[in-house]
C-alpha cells in the first residue's frame, strides 16, 4: 500500500514541488493549501487529493487531517510548510502584522502538529518536517520577525524530537537557502516605512537581495531533501538544502560572532 504524506502550503513554491516529487515516486499526497479551488495542475494527478487548510484556522485543520484519513486511510508523514516572510524595521510594523507573522509561522504550525500527533502515536510511526531556514540559524538584517519564528521553529522541533521518538515519530528539519519561490512575492511581507534612519540599511539589503550574483535554488531541490528526510529512516534532525545554505551555517558555526557580522555587513556594502 503507498504511503501518503500531508503537506501545507502546496498551492506553490517549494510545497507544491513537494507534493510533485513525492506523487511521481509513487506516494498518496494530501495537499492542502487554503484556496483549492484555484488550483489547476495538483488536482489533475494520480493519487493527489486536494483539502482546504488554513494554518490559522482549527477547524480547517481538523477537517484537512480526519478528510485525507478517510481518503487513504493512514498518514504516514506530514510537512509543515506552510508560511511567509516579515521583513522591515520593528518600529515600522503595525502589532497586527506581528501577530500574524508568529501566529503563521509558529502558532500554525504547531497546531497542525498537535493534531496530527495522536494519528501518529496511534500508529507508533510517523514523520513530521518543519520548514526552517538558513533564517534560523542565521539573521539578515530587517528579519527580526520572519527570524524570530525561524528561530522558534527550530527550537520547538529540536525539543519535540525528544518526545516524538518515545511514540516513535521521527521530527526533521529541513533549512533552505536562497529559492527561486514567491517568497518575494505573495509570500513576503515588507514594511520599510517612512522613518529616514533606516533607508541606509533597507537600501543596502535590497541591493544584496537583487545582486543577480546571488545564488538561489530551485524549489525541487528543496523537495528532494524533504525526500530524504522522510525516507532515509535515519535519527538525523537537521537537513539543508541549498549550497548557500551550505556556506553560510557552516560559516556561522564556524566564525566568531564579529566575523560573521561583518562579513555579512560587507555583503551588503555598509
Amino acid at each position: 500500500m503507498n504511503k501518503t504524506i500531508l503537506i501545507t502550503g502546496a498551492s506553490s513554491g517549494i510545497g507544491k514541488a513537494t507534493a510533485i516529487h513525492f506523487q511521481q515516486k509513487g506516494w498518496n499526497v494530501i495537499a492542502t493549501m487554503r484556496s483549492p479551488e484555484k488550483d489547476t495542475e495538483l488536482k489533475d494527478l494520480e493519487n493527489v487529493h486536494l483539502e482546504k487548510l488554513d494554518v490559522l484556522d482549527l477547524e480547517s485543520i481538523n477537517h484537512a487531517i480526519q478528510n485525507g484519513i478517510q481518503k487513504f486511510g493512514k498518514i504516514d508523514a506530514i510537512v509543515n510548510n506552510a508560511g511567509y516572510g516579515a521583513y522591515g524595521p520593528l518600529e515600522s510594523f503595525p502589532r497586527e502584522n506581528i501577530l500574524k507573522q508568529f501566529n503563521t509561522n509558529v502558532i500554525g504550525l504547531m497546531d497542525v502538529t498537535r493534531a496530527i500527533i495522536p494519528h501518529f502515536r496511534e500508529n507508533k510511526n510517523g514523520v513530521i518536517v518543519n520548514i526552517s531556514s538558513i533564517g534560523g540559524q542565521m539573521t539578515y538584517a530587517l528579519g527580526s520577525l520572519y527570524h524570530g519564528t525561524k528561530f522558534a521553529v527550530e527550537g520547538i522541533s529540536e525539543s519535540l524530537h525528544y518526545e516524538m521518538a518515545e511514540i516513535g515519530v521521527k521530527v526533521k528539519i529541513v533549512e533552505p537557502g536562497m529559492i527561486a519561490t514567491d517568497f518575494g512575492g505573495r509570500s513576503f511581507d515588507f514594511q520599510a516605512g517612512e522613518i529616514a534612519d533606516y533607508q541606509p540599511v533597507i537600501g543596502a539589503l535590497m541591493k544584496q537581495w537583487q545582486n543577480p550574483e546571488s545564488t538561489t535554488s530551485p524549489a525541487s531541490i528543496v523537495a528532494d531533501v524533504i525526500y530524504t528526510a522522510v525516507t532515509d529512516d535515519s535519527g538525523q534532525l537537521r537537513y539543508r538544502a541549498g549550497d548557500d545554505a551550505n556556506f553560510l551555517l557552516d560559516s556561522r558555526k564556524k566564525m566568531t560572532d564579529e566575523e560573521f557580522f561583518s562579513m555579512m555587513k560587507n555583503q551588503m556594502g555598509k
